[in-house]
């Protein structure tokens, strides 16, 4: 009888070891569903950071507002009869000053 028990728990290891450490087992289905969210988690980062780019890019086009915008932060360009005040702060070197429209005809 003790030789009946131990041939079946033997071959109950047998059975196991394909379902925990096999090809198919429940160690590699953790590790992929681990390495699926991750991916999950990536493609939701890229799809936030392209429907941002998207909407400048068609910011850009479309409207004026945004290139306007740009003018005035990147090149300090300020419209005509428009006055341009800048706080400098403490210890800050004082920025050269904004580029004045040249009127039309010159």
């Amino acid at each position: 009888m003790r030789l009946i028990t131990l041939a079946l728990a033997t071959l109950l290891l047998l059975i196991q070891y394909p379902l925990w450490l096999g090809k198919g087992g429940w160690l590699r289905v953790a590790d992929f569903e681990t390495q699926v969210n991750t991916a999950h988690k990536k493609n939701a980062e890229l799809i936030a950071r392209n429907a941002k780019l998207d909407s400048e890019v068609r910011d850009l086009k479309d409207g004026t507002g945004a290139v306007e915008e740009r003018a005035r932060y990147e090149l300090s360009m300020i419209k005509q009869n428009e006055i341009f005040i800048q706080i400098v702060g403490k210890g800050q070197a004082a920025p050269p000053p904004p580029v004045a429209p040249k009127p039309p005809g010159q």
